[in-house]
């Protein structure tokens, strides 16, 4: 009688690594893509050891295990920011693979036999997927409250924007009605749905999912109009300091880095002359790379994006964001640094509006310059121009 526990105990290690290479090169599970091999691998084992103690030839049912090692999958994935749907191709690539790696054997057993091990095998994933959307769930959810309390938190300072900022009223609001109606509607959708018991359905962790982008999207506009009512009110201060500046882009490719991959763009680097250190603000310096760098990404729908940074005479240097995007007309290019203007065809789903007119006031703080240089079609490139030392006073 063939012993498919001990079989498939065996087969661990082996499992664990077919099934992380097959997630990883599975082009549908994008969250993968920026996954160390051992973040891919956690918790597996917990799954897999549990199905092998219920193949046991004296029948044990480990459930207890199989839902601990699943709750503790679905909270990784919600943390590492998988969409259910990438959950689901999971299991069922396990699924595979396992029957992959134990089939030359699993034939050479009884029919019995084999009818028993295929049943354990797949009631075992199926408890599994449960278990893991359920954790799943609760960390949405969970996030989903805190993106409320935040939204609390700035209800105040928001007001006070509004006081001070009369102008923009009647345009923030717009631009606050769309994430809003998103939230509160798919909220609803999700309650009502939450009554029938239906909240672990594949459909419900959808319209999760769209309500915590519908809340990330508008703290990202409330903490963008909060960014520049401080600077309009005088209350953003420069704390300059020595800072290696190659190192600091470094920082900002990596932070950029799997957005350009989800977009299947190449970030190209020139950075050879690079001063090595300058004075400035490094955290206000970071926000104007970064913003520099995402603008050009969201624009962008094939190509390349290419940050370059080299000295200038005078004790000046430049940094330089290039790509291969849609590009400006020039009639509109003096209107792009003004709050909440998103000219031409430059109108993206996820942007505030409020972006390049941060940067240009952070350009301005740390005694820069900011230019640009674009042609409808052929791409645009923003440029800036700093001291090598910030001089207070």
């Amino acid at each position: 009688m063939q012993d498919f526990s001990q079989l498939l105990k065996d087969n661990i290690d082996r499992i664990k690594t077919d099934w992380a290479d097959a997630v990883a090169n599975d082009r549908q599970i994008r969250s993968a893509d920026t996954l160390p091999r051992t973040a891919i691998e956690d918790h597996i084992d917990d799954v897999l050891i549990a199905m092998a103690l219920c193949l046991s030839q004296t029948e044990a049912d480990d459930n207890k295990a199989i839902v601990e090692g699943s709750i503790s999958h679905g909270v990784l994935r919600a943390n590492q920011g998988f969409d259910p749907s990438e959950i689901a191709l999971e299991y069922h690539l396990l699924r595979k693979t396992i029957f992959d790696c134990i089939r030359a054997e699993l034939l050479g057993g009884t029919p019995e036999e084999i009818f028993r091990a295929l049943t354990v095998i797949d009631s075992v994933i199926d408890l599994a997927v449960s278990q893991c959307f359920k954790s799943y769930v609760a960390e949405r959810l969970n996030e989903l409250e805190q993106v409320r309390n935040q939204l609390g938190v700035t209800v105040s300072e928001l007001k006070r924007l509004a006081r001070t900022s009369e102008d923009n009223l009647s345009i923030l609001a717009h631009e606050l009605k769309t994430p809003l109606t998103s939230i509160i509607g798919y909220a609803d959708l999700f309650l009502r749905q939450s009554r029938r018991e239906e909240r672990d359905s594949v459909s419900s962790l959808e319209h999760i999912e769209k309500v915590l982008r519908g809340g990330r999207r508008l703290l990202h506009l409330i903490n963008d109009a909060l960014e520049l009512s401080r600077y309009e009110a005088g209350k953003m201060h420069i704390i300059p300091e020595a800072i290696d500046l190659p190192a600091l882009i470094q920082v900002v490719i990596d932070e950029m880095q799997p957005l350009v991959n989800d977009r299947n763009l190449q970030l190209i680097t020139d950075l050879e002359q690079a001063p090595q250190e300058v004075i400035t603000d490094p955290f206000r310096l970071q926000q104007v790379i970064t913003n520099l760098v995402s603008n050009a990404v969201r624009y962008t729908e094939s190509g390349s994006v290419t940050i370059a940074c080299r000295s200038l005479a005078n004790d000046r240097w430049l940094i330089s964001v290039t790509d291969t995007g849609i590009g400006i007309d020039p009639q509109d290019q003096l209107r792009l640094f003004a709050p909440f203007e998103r000219v031409g065809t430059m109108k993206s789903p996820d942007s505030t509006g409020l972006g390049l007119a941060i940067v240009a006031r952070l350009v301005e703080l740390l005694q820069g310059n900011i230019y640009l240089a674009s042609q409808p079609k052929e791409g645009s490139t923003f440029t800036a121009i700093f001291p090598r030392e910030f001089q207070e006073g």
